[in-house]
């Protein structure tokens, strides 16, 4: 906001957030303030749900990747653009996301996932965690994680036209065979998309609105081009 003297000036919280305090009321719309949540990988979900989740309201965010913007990936990342190539996703995507929303503080960690666990995690009581690798190991890592922790995930996968999104709470990720394939090619609206099924899921649990638990969403274009979500029970 800018007032008369054209300073800028930050709108007050009720203002910043006057579409959700009409979705779901001021007191679920200030709890979200207290919550912290971690956001594994910072590629094409990260960017996605760093932008959407990012200016909700959810007050702390840790951002975990070690990897550095590359021009083959920016389609996809809509969080960044031409001419970031190089730098840090976590670091950039942090400073997007605060840039957005004083609502909210961002810590990048620019690490391996198992190296944020022995090395920052001990001191950081999370309230959930979103899965946004591109690596089945990783992902049977947080799962471990999260259970010896007592934390909630997200799971979201994407390839080519479908993608898969599960919230994990005592169902285990053992379910999904860990192979060497290498991913195929992807177009950015799916992975946004997926990315939308797994914040619209983080943001119900935490201000209390109901959702379904250890369920797998299937969501996928059929050989017509019809959007199709199947929905699996996961053991």
């Amino acid at each position: 906001m800018i007032d008369t003297t054209g300073t800028f000036m930050e709108p007050s919280f009720e203002a910043y957030f006057y579409r959700q305090i009409e979705l779901w009321g001021e007191e679920k719309q200030r709890s979200l303030q207290d919550k912290k949540m971690a956001i594994i990988g910072c590629g094409g979900l990260g960017c996605s749900l760093g932008v959407s989740l990012g200016s909700s309201g959810i007050g702390e965010f840790h951002l975990v990747d070690f990897d550095k913007v590359s021009a083959h990936n920016i389609h996809r990342q809509i969080a960044f653009k031409e001419g970031d190539e190089g730098r840090l996703k976590a670091h950039l995507l942090a400073e997007i996301m605060e840039d957005r929303c004083s609502y909210t503080k961002v810590y990048p960690h620019c690490k391996k996932f198992e190296d944020f666990v022995e090395q920052d995690s001990e001191n950081i009581k999370l309230d959930l965690i979103i899965d946004a690798t591109d690596n089945l190991e990783v992902r049977g890592k947080i799962d471990k994680f999260a259970k010896e922790r007592g934390i909630p995930w997200i799971y979201g996968s994407v390839e080519e036209f479908h993608g898969h999104v599960c919230f994990f709470e005592k169902s285990s990720f053992d379910a999904f065979k860990i192979t060497n394939q290498s991913p195929k090619g992807i177009a950015a609206p799916i992975v946004i998309f997926i990315a939308s099924l797994q914040a619209n899921l983080a943001l119900r649990y935490l201000v209390g609105l109901p959702i379904k638990k250890d369920l797998l969403y299937y969501a996928r274009f059929d050989k017509e081009g019809d959007l199709v979500v199947d929905k699996f029970g996961m053991p």
